[in-house]
């Protein structure tokens, strides 16, 4: 019941924000939603192959920050990350992400707190490598183009310091636990049965933390991150060029607008599949690229709909996957 209201929610809280954006950028409905027809069969085929090139590097990623005994092997994890990444995208306040957990257990037979572990760590790269991908395109935008806001360089460089913190708690995750632990004493959290728990999942997944950080796995992993991340953003500047948006869209371009709107939906709360927030983001940083606002947010849209319709059939293809894949639970 709960999942079925945060669910109505997250739907309302989707259409309430593109019926805004709609109201506030002067598009129709048809022409909001209709943009992605424009992107012509090649650039889509290019694209889908970019997007599956992106799932294998990542189901890399995740399998290098398994220990050499516990490691799965690429085509579970394939299957896993797949299906896990659409549970990911379209259930609310991020609940998605557990389902990593529950999948890697049964399809290959680790332990939840080392899935839990390389699930961190993962993600802990994605926010360090996207952060750094956008400082490099202020940094390089502030200096290389006239016509970028003054506020680009000070950005640029804020975004790049972040990403070397949280770069430092990728390679010693097992630090949020503590951080962690020390809240929870401090709110008294630790008192309640809840707390408890937490305090007991805690201690199992520090030492599984400590595990995918040792023997170089977790500089191995981000250096799977880079041409992981590289391909995200060619996957969106594919599509920008192919939806019209303006055929002198550059790499650190397509970074800084697509950055901003991966950023968004990282939030714990958004709309159903991160309608909302991923326009917010879009149209915020090609916005200040000098995009007019109709048209950035009607690429935000056309973009945001190609990309479900990928993650859904990948999805739905790791489902399956997961479905001929004996249970090693």
């Amino acid at each position: 019941m709960k999942i079925l209201l945060r669910l109505a929610i997250s739907l309302a809280l989707a259409a309430l924000l593109l019926w805004g954006f709609g109201r506030w950028s002067g598009l129709s409905w048809r022409e909001l939603f209709g943009s992605w027809r424009e992107v012509d069969f090649a650039t889509w085929v290019t694209a889908l192959g970019l997007h599956a090139g992106v799932y294998v590097l990542r189901a890399w990623r995740f399998q290098l920050l398994f220990p050499p005994a516990a490691r799965p092997g690429i085509g579970p994890l394939l299957a896993v990350g797949s299906a896990h990444n659409l549970a990911a995208y379209v259930l609310p306040a991020k609940t998605g992400e557990a389902s990593f957990v529950l999948y890697a257990r049964r399809a290959c037979g680790v332990s939840g707190s080392q899935a839990l572990a390389s699930l961190i760590t993962s993600r802990l790269l994605d926010l360090c490598t996207v952060c750094a991908g956008l400082g490099v395109a202020c940094l390089f935008l502030a200096t290389g183009r006239g016509a970028a806001p003054a506020w680009f360089a000070p950005l640029g460089a804020a975004l790049s310091v972040l990403a070397v913190f949280i770069g430092l708690l990728a390679w010693k995750s097992h630090w949020l636990v503590a951080i962690f632990t020390k809240l929870a004493q401090l709110t008294r959290l630790d008192r309640t049965r809840l707390g408890k728990r937490a305090d007991g999942l805690a201690i199992k997944v520090v030492a599984a933390l400590r595990e995918a950080g040792g023997e170089g796995r977790v500089i191995k992993a981000a250096l799977v991150s880079a041409p992981l991340w590289l391909g995200i953003f060619m996957f969106y500047g594919v599509l920008v060029r192919g939806l019209g948006l303006s055929d002198t869209i550059d790499l650190s371009q397509a970074a800084l607008g697509s950055g901003l709107a991966v950023v968004a939906n990282l939030l714990p709360i958004n709309g159903f599949a991160g309608f909302g927030t991923h326009e917010a983001g879009w149209v915020l940083g090609f916005g200040a690229l000098g995009v007019p606002k109709d048209l950035a947010t009607a690429t935000s849209v056309g973009v945001h709909l190609i990309q479900l319709g990928n993650v859904v059939l990948f999805g739905l293809l790791g489902h399956i996957a997961l479905a001929l894949i004996p249970s090693r639970n």
